[in-house]
């Protein structure tokens, strides 16, 4: 299986598991442009979820690909798609880290 089959398996368990928590999958695999890429966009209780999805085959590695760099993508592709779709809401940037079948959703990784 390639890199990108395993990622997209990931993010398909991620939405499942967004799902049965009471998540509304709004999209998937939103390009920014040149920004980059929003894993999984996703709403619950009125606050947007903007999701990054990392697997690995150990927590840590996982873990350790959430770089600052990758951060700053994301916080700009997530202005550039509130900008573009005209929104005014309340939103985090969360992780979804999958080991294997185990599922961890670390919320609200910045400020």
């Amino acid at each position: 299986m390639s890199t990108k089959q395993k990622g997209q398996v990931a993010e398909l368990k991620a939405c499942e598991y967004l799902k049965s928590h009471g998540f509304e999958i709004i999209e998937q695999n939103y390009y920014a442009k040149k920004l980059g890429e929003i894993d999984i966009i996703s709403k619950k209780n009125d606050i947007y979820h903007f999701i990054e999805v990392k697997s690995s085959l150990d927590y840590e590695t996982a873990v350790n690909n959430i770089t600052t760099s990758k951060i700053s993508k994301l916080k700009r592709s997530i202005d550039y798609y509130i900008q573009i779709k005209k929104l005014d809401i309340t939103y985090c940037l969360d992780v979804i880290i999958i080991v294997n079948d185990d599922i961890d959703l670390i919320s609200n990784i910045t400020i």
